[in-house]
């Protein structure tokens, strides 16, 4: 698919995590946006992010999906940072195509953003047979470029409902974007699947669960989540070996290990993981990983408690508990390893934590908008549906951009009066904390919901670096 014909490399493709930071801010940004109730195709919105600019907060152009029933999540760019790797056999592609799956359909878009970027197009679709025919696996999810490929998670194996084999990885060539197969030679006890990163220099690869097909695409199972069927291990990964090496398990309380981010320094052997909920007492939580004489660890470094509310508020999941889980739905790392925010997606906040000691988060700032309960308005006055969900930074760590959609059926069972996509802005200061931009909102309409952001020249949640910064 790409020519690959440059005789240097993308400039946006960054040796260290500093060097990124230092890079030219994004002006543009790409959303995805869902149907709320599956009756028209999925699409791509792209926005104006540049303040210079006009048109500055607003959609520049909507790409049209071709299918119905997609449902588009965590997508990521066909080549970043990785690129730069020593091991690396791509050093001269591009960062020019979208990697965008339908989790729902098992269909994959490859969108190119090239020659203009407000503009992009289909360049191929993978669809669903060619996947599982392949892979063997189904409902693919996240979106990492690396060394040698592109790395994709799935939610499903085999069979109708996708249950009736493991979930994992597989690899789709950068450059052709064939699909060479499955990632893993020795998957261990690892069945479901979720969220996966890495640390390249170190070779280690780090993954999380949620649950199996059956447990998600129709809304939260009641029974399963009081039962602990959702996923609650972490999975290492000898990374060039492709072999599982040690599985931590944090208890069956633990319900929904969902978003991994490793310290972006490659020197640092740490990450953190957020866990949705504690299905004893309704707390949300994050943990922190590293490793240590040769074996990793992980340990709960803050909690989130829930927030009691009136029942006549609640949809009928909550009525018995008369109170809110925070539901951590996405956490995001900035690019200085010094500032994690945790997206509270049931009580309507945004957290910042400084984690410069990783194992003593300290809670640093907040913002709120939206809120099963609190319904409370963004900071324009305007309504603010649904809650902070999707997490972007910039690479100057400088603004953080949040959707507010789950997932469809998640959306209605949690949010049954209504979740019209909505993205807005918060900015940083430097000695900590954040605030809401009252002047950027961005509505995407009442038939879409608005999910994964993605930001031209790379972001926090997908780039990695084999360099360490000076």
């Amino acid at each position: 698919m790409s020519t690959a014909l440059h005789m240097r490399p993308d400039p946006t493709f960054y040796p260290s995590a500093r060097l990124a930071m230092e890079a030219k801010a994004e002006t543009i940004g790409y959303v995805a946006l869902l149907s709320k109730d599956n009756t028209k195709p999925d699409a791509l919105a792209v926005v104006d992010l540049d303040p210079t600019s006009s048109r500055f907060g607003t959609v520049l152009n909507k790409l049209v999906l071709p299918y119905i029933g997609d449902e588009l999540h965590h997508y990521g760019w066909s080549a970043c940072s990785a690129s730069l790797c020593p091991t690396s056999g791509h050093a001269f592609s591009e960062r020019r195509y979208l990697v965008v799956p339908g989790i729902r359909s098992s269909r994959i878009y490859i969108i190119d953003t090239k020659p203009d970027p407000r503009t992009p197009k289909i360049a191929k679709i993978i669809e669903p047979e060619e996947l599982k025919r392949k892979t063997g696996y189904s409902r693919p999810h996240t979106v990492h470029c690396g060394p040698e490929g592109v790395y994709i998670s799935t939610l499903g194996g085999k069979g109708i409902a996708g249950d009736e084999s493991p979930a994992g990885v597989f690899i789709l060539d950068c450059d052709s974007f064939e699909i060479r197969g499955q990632w893993e030679i020795d998957r261990g006890d690892q069945f479901a699947h979720y969220d996966f990163w890495w640390n390249m220099p170190h070779d280690y690869m780090v993954s999380s669960e949620w649950g199996l097909p059956p447990l998600f695409e129709n809304g939260v199972v009641p029974e399963a989540l009081m039962s602990g069927k959702y996923g609650h291990k972490l999975h290492f990964w000898d990374l060039r070996g492709r072999r599982h090496i040690q599985s931590i398990d944090l208890g069956a309380n633990h319900q929904m290990a969902l978003e991994i981010r490793p310290a972006h320094e490659p020197t640092k052997d740490y990450g953190f993981l957020g866990v949705v909920i504690d299905n004893t007492n309704l707390e949300g939580s994050i943990w922190t990983w590293w490793r240590e004489g040769g074996k990793f660890h992980a340990k709960k470094t803050a909690i989130i408690p829930p927030e009691p509310a009136d029942p006549e508020l609640l949809p009928d999941m909550l009525k018995p508990f008369g109170a809110v889980p925070p539901l951590i739905t996405d956490i995001d790392l900035s690019l200085d390893d010094r500032f994690l925010y945790v997206a509270c997606w049931g009580t309507g906040e945004l957290r910042q934590y400084d984690v410069s000691d990783p194992m003593a988060p300290k809670h640093t700032g907040s913002v709120r908008a939206g809120g099963i309960a609190a319904r409370k308005p963004h900071a324009s006055g305007a309504p603010f549906h649904g809650g902070p969900q999707m997490l972007e930074i910039s690479r100057d760590g400088k603004r953080i951009y949040f959707t507010n959609s789950l997932y469809s059926t998640w959306d209605t069972q949690f949010y049954p009066s209504d979740v019209p996509g909505q993205m807005v802005m918060c900015h940083v200061d430097d000695a900590g904390g954040l605030r809401l931009d009252p002047e950027f909102r961005i509505e995407f309409g009442a038939d879409y919901g608005a999910h994964q952001v993605r930001l031209e020249g790379g972001d926090c949640s997908t780039e990695s670096f084999c360099f360490a910064s000076v």
